[in-house]
């Protein structure tokens, strides 16, 4: 086998195993149950849109592709944190409960305070 096939051929699979990634990552941000599950899958759906960018830079030969990769992905880590600070304080504004007014302190019985 030449190396052109195996490159060939080596592509070929790798882009047949992302595209069933890719499928499963938006069937997971569609029904994903909580927010953090859409989150995180589309933290995956980056990172797969990386997975393709690198094979076809492979493919292709080339190579300003890795730095259109690279870019990517910086945004994509951006974009995760901003959507777990954002989950973050969402979830610290559903868990404390309202408050109650304070109630007016009851006086001692006995002896006033000076």
């Amino acid at each position: 086998m030449s190396p052109a096939a195996l490159v060939s051929t080596a592509t070929l699979l790798s882009l047949s195993i992302l595209s069933l990634a890719f499928l499963l990552t938006v069937y997971r941000i569609v029904v994903g149950p909580t927010l953090p599950d859409r989150v995180l899958a589309l933290d995956m759906l980056a990172a797969t849109a990386i997975g393709f960018i690198a094979v076809v830079a492979v493919k292709t030969g080339f190579t300003l592709y890795v730095d259109i990769a690279i870019a990517l992905g910086l945004v994509g880590f951006l974009a995760t944190v901003a959507f777990a600070r954002f989950i973050l304080a969402r979830g610290h504004a559903e868990e404390t409960p309202a408050r109650k007014p304070a109630e007016p302190q009851r006086r001692r019985k006995g002896r006033a305070r000076r």
